[in-house]
Formats: structure tokens, sequence, C-alpha cells
């Protein structure tokens, strides 16, 4: 659903981005020549995210020091999503499947955060996540981690009301679309853009994982 909402937050991600692309650009120093990309846009230098805790679906802790060691690709959504969540996934999926014949130790990783704690609890969207792709890591939070975790980000996310004369739990949630790159470090090393190409996806994480690991 396409409301005034809806296009608030679509201005704050987009601004967001802008203002990191742009930060980054001019503010940083120049990064070392990588492998040429067809969809991943990189920094010039990754950015170290501040602390966080998240509750992955297993019930363990995930906190930076879990995502190091691989590439990562974040994406915020909810079990509950209608279109863009369960697209994305499929998507991602695709590309998650060529990676299987990387060794697992270095294998790039999909990391989806449900920004909806209230409906999404770590069994559900273990199971969600898990139907698209096994390897795909779930984890959640209450609000205000979240709206740290996203902001760190660059991203955002919104609790938008169920329609009226509709039961108050037929809510929905505007969230970004982009999805974050964070590094075999844990930082954040640049964002792919909607709409996804999953062979291209596939490819450029695989380029970075041997770049890394060569």
């Amino acid at each position: 659903m396409f409301n005034r909402t809806t296009l608030i937050i679509l201005v704050i991600a987009v601004a967001a981005g802008l203002g990191l692309l742009a930060s980054q650009k001019f503010f940083a120093a120049p990064a070392p020549a990588g492998p040429a990309m067809q969809t991943v846009t990189l920094f010039p230098q990754p950015r170290e995210l501040p602390a966080f805790a998240l509750r992955q679906s297993d019930g363990t802790q995930l906190v930076p020091g879990e995502l190091k060691g691989h590439w990562t690709l974040v994406f915020l959504g909810f079990t509950y999503c209608p279109d863009v969540c369960p697209t994305t996934l499929a998507e991602l999926a695709q590309a998650q499947k060529q990676w299987e014949t990387l060794p697992e130790s270095t294998r790039p990783r999909v990391l989806f955060v449900s920004v909806d704690p209230e409906r999404d609890d770590p069994d559900r969207i273990g199971e969600y996540a898990h139907a698209f792709h096994r390897d795909t890591l779930a984890a959640t939070a209450d609000v205000p981690a979240l709206e740290n975790f996203a902001r760190s980000l660059s991203l955002v996310f919104a609790k938008a009301p169920a329609a009226d004369g509709a039961p108050p739990e037929s809510y929905t949630i505007d969230h970004s679309a982009t999805i974050a790159v964070l590094d075999p470090q844990g930082r954040m090393a640049g964002i792919i853009q909607p709409p996804l190409k999953p062979k291209a996806i596939a490819a450029d994480l695989a380029a970075l994982t041997q770049a890394s690991y060569k």
C-alpha cells in the first residue's frame, strides 16, 4: 500500500543514502582499487558500526563480532510483508544458491532483520527466512535497538496503522528496500539498491570474497 507514510519513508531513505554516499565520497580517503562491481555500490572507505545486539532465530545474540569473517547482505523487513520482503528474499536466495560451492568458512551471508518484533518472534522469523534459503540468518530486537541498528546502516522503518475499519493488528511496516553490504570486518562497505539482479549480486559478492581471501 503506497500512502503518505510510505512516501515519507522513501524520501528519508533516499536522503539518508545520498547523504552517506556524499560523505563517503568527499570526506574519506581514496580506497584501494577492488574488483569491478555490477550492482554493488562500494564506499571509498568502509564505516565502523556502533555496538548493537539482536536476537537470532536460534535464541543466541547477534553482536558485531558475529558478522566478521564473511561479506554479509543485511535486509530489513517483516514476515507479514505482502510483496517487497518475499520478493527480495527470493531474489537473494537465487544468489545464495550460486554461493553454495564456495567454502562455508568464507561464503557470503544474508541477514534478514525483522523490524516488527510485536508480531515476529525468533521462531517465526527463522521459519520464514529459512523457507527461502536454509543459510539465511534471521534476527530481531526491541524497537529502540532496531531503530539504532537501522540508523547505523542509514536505513529506516516506521509502523503504519491499519486502514480504517481494519483490525489494529493488520498494520504494516514501511521500510527501506536498500540492502546494506557489510565487509568481513563487520563494517558497512556499501549498498545494493533495487531493482535487484540476483546473478549480478552473486557475481559481485563472489568477487569480493575472492579478493578478500586470496
